[in-house]
């Protein structure tokens, strides 16, 4: 299992949403943050109000997913989230050691879901 992380503009967030969920990537977190770094677009990245150090405004999205889902995911991620312009982002991949469902306690693979799966 792996996940992945994502920081987008958030006006493309909708659009990389619908692209997950169309291919059946259901479940997911988005929180919304304020970044600094290399990646700032001149034309839409202000100094943040609530924190003066930070430019730019994102949105982190989350998906834990079973190994063979990576590829597509991250393909989804790019194809819709991208302006072509500084700023549109980076996707990270880190591995899961470990998953637990909080409900009843299940662990492993099969409780990350997919929505065409059965388990």
């Amino acid at each position: 299992m792996k996940e992945i992380k994502a920081f987008l503009r958030p006006f493309m967030l909708n659009e990389v949403v619908n692209g997950l969920e169309k291919e059946g990537f259901c479940c997911l977190t988005v929180t919304a943050a304020e970044g600094t770094g290399n990646y700032t677009d001149p034309d839409t990245d202000f100094p943040s109000l609530k924190h003066p150090f930070s430019h730019s405004k994102v949105e982190k999205l989350e998906i834990v997913a079973r190994d063979e889902n990576v590829e597509p995911i991250v393909e989804i991620i790019h194809k819709h989230g991208k302006t072509g312009k500084p700023g549109d982002g980076l996707i990270y991949i880190t591995p899961v050691l470990e998953a637990y469902r909080v409900r009843d306690f299940k662990t492993g693979k099969k409780i990350i879901n997919h929505k065409n799966d059965q388990s």
